[in-house]
């Protein structure tokens, strides 16, 4: 029997989770899609915590309203690169979660290396 959506990208994302790990010096960058929203944290793996994160839900990009959901998702990368170079963080390891890089993954991603993120 065929594996549904849900079930191929758990099983991508597993097999990238077993490579990617987060240190102090690069933290992992986890990206999360949902239908509406698009949502980034920057983990250390090493110790268990979040160190940053970034979403379309805050107040910068969700007051701009009529805007496309591949730049919403520029926006936030360029919000989590200021948010990294305010905290110190100039390189980090990119965890696409099993989704495609395409779309506003890869504008996402574009946009934070845009910013001075390095990956």
């Amino acid at each position: 029997m065929a594996l549904t959506k849900l079930e191929r990208r758990a099983r991508i994302k597993m097999r990238i989770r077993k490579k990617i790990n987060g240190t102090g010096e690069a933290p992992r960058l986890a990206v999360y899609r949902s239908n509406k929203q698009i949502y980034v944290q920057v983990i250390d793996d090493l110790k268990g915590v979040t160190l940053l994160s970034a979403c379309s839900k805050e107040k910068e990009i969700a007051t701009q309203s009529g805007i496309k959901k591949i730049d919403q998702a520029k926006l936030v990368g360029q919000l989590l690169a200021t948010k990294c170079k305010e905290k110190g963080i100039e390189k980090v390891v990119f965890d696409r979660s099993g989704y495609k890089y395409h779309g506003r993954v890869k504008s996402l991603a574009d946009a934070a290396r845009e910013g001075g993120l390095k990956f």
